[in-house]
C-alpha cells in the first residue's frame, strides 16, 4: 500500500511538471501501463491524471 501511494506521488508531480503523455508518466512512476496508473490514481484522489493535469494547471496560472 506505501508502496502504491509513493508511485501514485510520484506520478503527480510528473503531471504537475512535465507534459510527457500519461503512458510516460505510468511508466516513470513504476505503475506500469496508462490503464493501470488511471485506475490508481483515481482510487487515490478521487480524479483521472488528465483532471489533474488540467486542474493544477488552472491553479498554477
Amino acid at each position: 500500500q506505501w508502496l502504491l501511494q509513493e508511485r501514485v506521488r510520484l506520478a503527480q508531480e510528473l503531471l504537475e511538471t512535465t507534459d510527457v503523455p500519461v503512458e510516460a508518466v505510468a511508466r516513470r512512476a513504476g505503475l506500469g501501463s496508462a490503464a493501470n496508473l488511471r485506475h490508481q490514481f483515481a482510487r487515490q484522489t478521487g480524479v483521472s491524471p488528465r483532471t489533474y493535469r488540467h486542474v493544477f494547471r488552472d491553479r498554477a496560472r
